[in-house]
């Protein structure tokens, strides 16, 4: 293992993946920490953050001992090379723990992302030895049928349960003809939502998941549609639900919380649980 480098609070830098230029921040800790976190951008985000989450995470989780990297993919934020997806960012992913195991000097690492980068990481980490564990935000499950199910449940169920629904029947102020014809749009969309193929990205997931065996944390916000999905597919699919039964899995519910935690309690109470669980998961890796 390499000696941990002598490391300022907060350092930028830029390295090499297959030709193309990445933009990356390391984040110091003090002491000789053996684990730290990669945090992972979802599209179409880049390094900060929204709301400078990103930013603020790897500060609050440097400060208590956990050295931090965060980068710009290929074709993201500030790097070169041409613009690719969540599903294709592997390469992306592995030279980001390589630049981090070589810059701090650990020899483990926790894989942080929130909606579409949580996505890649649950497909990339049963492939890293390295990975010892997994914080997964809002993971991005999206497709047409758990979309519609959403939707008729959150909002058609919702209203029939809304005084201001009855009251709108009574006052003859209710467009039912509009109304019943999107609630047919959503029946067909439930019924006729085709099952995702093998390698769609959704089973990508559950198949690595399936081979990862390091804890995971997983984090889901009360006010989202993207974590609403999640839970549904967890709650109706049986291959998900028997995996989310299996796995050591730590799940963490922010009632209020939007998709991106906008606000600052929201996010410190990201930032808390993160590194909790590390320091729970993982007492003796830290400086």
């Amino acid at each position: 293992m390499n000696a941990p480098a002598q490391l300022s609070d907060e350092v930028a830098f830029v390295y090499t993946v297959v030709g193309d230029d990445c933009v990356a921040i390391m984040h110091g800790a003090s002491g000789a920490p053996r684990i730290g976190v990669v945090a992972i951008v979802g599209g179409p985000q880049y390094r900060v953050g929204s709301h400078r989450q990103f930013v603020l995470l790897a500060r609050a989780l440097a400060a208590g001992g956990v050295p931090v990297l965060r980068f710009d993919y290929r074709g993201l934020g500030d790097s070169s090379g041409s613009a690719r997806d969540f599903t294709a960012i592997d390469i992306d992913i592995r030279a980001a723990v390589d630049t981090l195991c070589v810059r701090a000097g650990v020899d483990r690492v926790v894989l942080w992302g929130l909606c579409d980068a949580a996505s890649a990481a649950l497909m990339y980490a049963h492939g890293d030895s390295r990975i010892v564990g997994l914080v997964a935000l809002n993971p991005w499950v999206h497709s047409p049928a758990t979309e519609a199910r959403v939707r008729f449940q959150g909002y058609y169920l919702a209203r029939l349960r809304s005084a201001d629904f009855w009251r709108k029947i009574v006052r003859f102020q209710f467009d039912w003809r509009d109304s019943l014809a999107s609630i047919r749009a959503h029946v067909r969309a439930l019924s006729t939502a085709a099952t995702p193929a093998p390698e769609h990205f959704i089973e990508r997931m559950r198949k690595g998941w399936r081979g990862f065996a390091a804890p995971v944390l997983l984090i889901l916000s009360g006010d989202d549609f993207t974590a609403a999905e999640f839970r549904l597919l967890g709650e109706t699919a049986p291959a998900w639900r028997s995996l989310l039964a299996d796995k050591p899995i730590e799940i963490v519910a922010i009632s209020a919380a939007n998709h991106t935690f906008s606000r600052a309690d929201w996010r410190q109470a990201v930032e808390t649980a993160t590194l909790d669980w590390i320091r729970r998961q993982f007492p003796d890796e830290l400086a």
